[in-house]
């Protein structure tokens, strides 16, 4: 395998080294661009869903039917992004959501676009998400060096958050200025075929990550399903990374449908600023993000007993934070609400993913990825599909059980065996302060 990390200027501060690379200060413009592009699309297309059809089970049906597939084809893109590169399927993947944008754009403004289509465009596009995602989350550790690696994630992690804090809120308030919804829906679309472009240049411009991966020749002589394979056992023959797995795969269950499903209806119901109240909402969360990654880079370094109990605070204040969204009615304390889960995640997120991207092996990072991804969305369409289902009997009590799940996990991490075995997985250095 060839490693080609450009070096870094040498600089006492790991952000300036990783803002020295300069393929690395490419892939955060680019990327950073096609996310807020992303907040725009997620916003308007659920909104557009529900005043289309005034059902959620209709949205829990959209979002599902572009889960099934981003699930599905996630483990083949994470096959894909180890026999040829990262970049190259990222930037297959932008182009062409860049033109179902800019067409969704189109159709919505001209009136053309039926609820059926609406159905086709999330299938594609969930395919594509599918191919996408385990490209990009294994890009930073080939462009960045391991010392400075939680510097890179960091910058991805916090800008992500910055923007998802941003973004939504910028969305929400741009349909709202519209009386005609479909006019605020097709410029966001159209602002989000427009930061495609950006990512799309930004890839083309990279020099040293042409091919980041040289596949070596048992790999190469591999065929997809059996990459598949190999990245599976990988994952569940470590006792760490099979516990860590089952363990997102319930939280994003519990999670994934009340915040997918629930908010955008709560907002529509309850909520006096509607699709505002929809984006500050999504806002909340992320800026607590942005706020939790900071300040994992500013605080000391956790101890192993101080790690177990982070973990188990975390999925616990998730339970409470979510059961309490069945009862709030004031939009900015659900905005708060949000902003505390957010810190939370965000603080050990960046503590996890980088532990996992330094305890593998960079032929491996594509399909590791991929498994972690389909952790996350594997349960994500059926988590979307109940939540529209039961949005129609109780909205107290899909909040409720949700959160109870989300508590069944932080009763699962306390058990002693199991977060020492995570903590010490995934602490990375700072293990030796236990």
């Amino acid at each position: 395998m060839t490693d080609t990390i450009a070096q870094p200027v040498a600089a006492d501060n790991p952000m300036k080294r990783v803002f020295a690379i300069r393929d690395f200060l490419l892939l955060w413009m680019g990327q950073s661009t096609s996310l807020l592009g992303d907040q725009f699309h997620f916003i308007a297309l659920s909104w557009l869903v529900l005043k289309m059809t005034g059902d959620p089970l209709a949205l829990g049906g959209v979002l599902a039917l572009g889960g099934i597939p981003r699930a599905v084809f996630t483990l083949v893109g994470g096959a894909v992004t180890d026999r040829i590169s990262p970049r190259r399927v990222m930037l297959i993947s932008d182009i062409i959501r860049l033109f179902i944008s800019a067409l969704i754009a189109a159709q919505v403004l001209t009136g053309i676009l039926p609820i059926w289509m609406i159905y086709v465009y999330s299938f594609i596009l969930g395919i594509v998400s599918g191919a996408f995602q385990p490209a990009s989350m294994s890009m930073t550790p080939h462009l960045v060096p391991s010392d400075d690696l939680q510097a890179g994630n960091s910058v991805m992690q916090g800008s992500m958050s910055l923007i998802g804090f941003v973004g939504p809120a910028a969305a929400g308030v741009m349909i709202a200025a519209f009386r005609d919804v479909k006019i605020g829906v097709a410029l966001a679309m159209a602002f989000d075929a427009f930061t495609f472009v950006v990512s799309v240049i930004t890839l083309w411009m990279m020099k040293s990550c042409g091919e980041i991966i040289a596949v070596n020749q048992t790999n190469a002589a591999n065929g997809v399903l059996e990459s598949i394979r190999e990245g599976i056992v990988y994952m569940f023959k470590d006792p760490a990374l099979r516990a860590m797995f089952i363990l997102i795969a319930v939280a994003n269950f519990a999670f994934g449908g009340p915040i997918e499903v629930g908010v955008p209806q709560l907002a529509n119901t309850r909520f006096l600023e509607g699709a505002a109240a929809y984006g500050l909402i999504i806002a909340g969360y992320a800026g607590g993000n942005l706020l939790g990654i900071i300040l994992c880079g500013a605080l000391p370094k956790l101890s192993l007993r101080w790690m177990k109990v982070v973990m188990v605070v975390t999925f616990a204040g998730f339970g409470i934070g979510l059961s309490a969204l069945a009862w709030i009615n004031i939009t900015w304390v659900a905005m708060a609400d949000m902003f505390i889960m957010g810190i939370l995640n965000g603080y050990i997120s960046i503590l996890l993913i980088t532990g996992l991207q330094r305890n593998t092996a960079k032929e491996m990072l594509g399909r590791l990825m991929s498994m972690i991804l389909l952790a996350n969305l594997g349960l994500m369409p059926l988590s979307q599909a109940i939540g529209g289902v039961m949005l129609h009997w109780s909205v107290t009590l899909l909040f409720v059980i949700a959160g109870f799940m989300l508590l069944a996990c932080a009763v699962y991490l306390a058990v002693p065996k199991v977060s020492a075995l995570l903590a010490e997985r995934f602490l990375n250095e700072s293990s030796e302060n236990a």
